[in-house]
């Protein structure tokens, strides 16, 4: 499940429903806010997050809130009436400090509740259950961090995670963004330190199969995200890349063997092009082939000529071997997500 987060210190204008509703189409179908701004006008906060629940409920979204004590008496309300808030399109709270075990597990009879997934200790689930936890309501949410050097170690990150797996409970993650970015200080708002500044999409990728929502930190993507986003929909990773854009092999999507190599990813699609009639590779310019060099091989190698790879490590330069481009920097940690069958394009 993935989602973006829309702040409430901003107005709702056209242009951001617009992007909103583009994101849902892409399948992004959580949305968060945060309300912790309490020295906003109480009115506009009011407003704002009645709007956001609105369009939520209408694009079939779900609208997660991190609430203070402060942000809740800005609302009119109290933790004993939070729940109320599922009226205006809040689908859950994630809460923190300066809410009781009784508390929470009052909420979670009413709606989702997201606790902080990196601060959660045993002692506290276990006395929330004592008070009644619906634990198929409860998530756990990790922070994102807006100054760098101050993101998540992976390795606590994963075993802390193993840990919420194991309550049963389902884990929640920031990547960063690089539409606009979130000030004061722009530096992006991913969950873990190694993630800051990279590519959402390959971030993305990296969290699938490890936590089971994740959300974009920062307030939009850039075009060439949406587009990575967009085709995963239908299966395909496009990976972004310089060379030799005219060749007609870049213009299709190809499938990796289903007998994956170590070395490279291979177009099975590719090999047509290399057949008697189709016109063979004449040899290029020796080249090396570095992580992402995008390769075909020439009418040295005989029957494999025309086939398109991708390389997965550093190799040394072949004779057989034409180098055609490179995937740029931000997408090569995507050569190693495709797996046997997996589909590609490059772009």
């Amino acid at each position: 499940m993935k989602g973006i987060a829309v702040y409430l210190s901003e107005p709702l204008t056209e242009e951001t429903i617009d992007s909103i509703r583009k994101m849902r189409t892409i399948g992004f179908t959580s949305i968060f806010t945060s309300l912790h701004i309490p020295e906003d006008d109480p009115s506009l906060y009011t407003e704002r997050l009645r709007a956001l629940g609105g369009l939520a409920r209408q694009l079939e979204m779900e609208l997660v809130a991190d609430i203070a004590p402060t942000s809740l008496a800005a609302l009119g309300k109290t933790w004993d009436d939070a729940g109320t808030l599922s009226e205006w399109g809040v689908t859950g709270l994630r809460v923190d400090y300066g809410v009781t075990p009784k508390q929470v597990a009052d909420l979670s009879r009413q709606l989702m509740v997201a606790l902080n997934a990196s601060t959660v200790t045993a002692e506290e689930l276990n006395a929330m259950k004592a008070e009644g936890l619906i634990l198929e309501n409860v998530e756990a949410w990790h922070n994102y961090y807006p100054r760098p050097e101050t993101g998540l170690d992976r390795n606590w990150f994963n075993d802390k995670n193993a840990w919420l797996h194991g309550q049963g409970i389902c884990v929640q993650a920031f990547i960063p963004g690089d539409g606009q970015l979130r000030g004061p200080l722009h530096a992006t708002l991913p969950t873990l330190e190694d993630h800051r500044g990279q590519s959402p999409f390959a971030c993305y990728l990296e969290l699938e199969a490890s936590v089971d929502r994740i959300l974009i930190g920062d307030p939009s993507l850039s075009e060439n995200s949406i587009r990575q986003f967009a085709a995963y929909q239908e299966g395909v990773i496009v990976l972004r890349a310089t060379g030799q854009g005219d060749n007609p092999l870049l213009k299709s999507v190809h499938t990796n063997r289903m007998d994956p190599a170590r070395d490279v990813i291979r177009s099975v699609e590719s090999r047509a092009y290399g057949r008697p009639g189709n016109g063979l590779l004449e040899p290029a310019t020796l080249s090396d082939r570095p992580v992402g060099s995008i390769t075909i091989d020439n009418l040295r190698y005989g029957r494999y000529a025309g086939e398109l790879q991708i390389t997965k490590r550093d190799l040394t330069a072949d004779e057989r071997v034409n180098v055609i481009g490179r995937v740029i920097e931000a997408d090569r940690a995507l050569v190693k997500q495709i797996g046997p069958g997996g589909r590609f394009r490059l772009e």
